[in-house]
């Protein structure tokens, strides 16, 4: 399996991760996240797919971070906690298990291809899935202690990321 079947796997596996959680998620604004997560993944997939073919590829910012935030500004305002079991506090760290090794694993093929508009690509997939890992320990807290975090959170960190 070539670096690209094998990262396009590693995406594939993850928006499936993705989906399947989100369906076992009763709050409206977490799924609403996971689906978010879902729609990187995919699009991380479309970019390697070109990058396979040999096509020109370019990727753009994302605004992932700025979306999630927005949906957690809401569910403050809402005061919503609905539907956040402590239970799914597995799903959430296998979840960045995989966001972690998948920036391990794009930091690394960025070192070892020759292209370099494939180079940077990866170092900017790798950027987006330590944002995704960032995500996730947002959620984390949020499901650890759901009225503390919603009272306590600060929103001026995620521009860091």
């Amino acid at each position: 399996m070539n670096i690209y079947d094998f990262a396009m796997q590693m995406e594939k596996d993850g928006e499936n991760y993705y989906r399947d959680s989100a369906q076992k998620i009763d709050n409206a604004g977490l799924r609403k996240i996971l689906g978010i997560l879902v729609d990187a993944e995919v699009k991380h997939y479309n970019i390697l797919q070109k990058m396979k073919d040999h096509e020109k590829v370019q990727m753009s910012d994302t605004e992932i971070l700025a979306n999630v935030k927005n949906i957690f500004v809401k569910m403050k305002e809402d005061n919503d906690t609905v539907g956040v079991n402590i239970s799914q506090i597995g799903l959430y760290k296998k979840a960045q298990d995989i966001e972690k090794n998948s920036q391990i694993f794009y930091l690394e093929k960025a070192d070892e291809v020759t292209n370099t508009s494939h180079k940077e690509i990866f170092l900017k997939i790798a950027d987006e899935e330590k944002k995704h890992y960032f995500i996730l320990k947002n959620i984390l807290d949020f499901v650890s202690r759901p009225q503390h975090w919603l009272e306590n959170a600060e929103w001026y960190h995620l521009e860091e990321y």
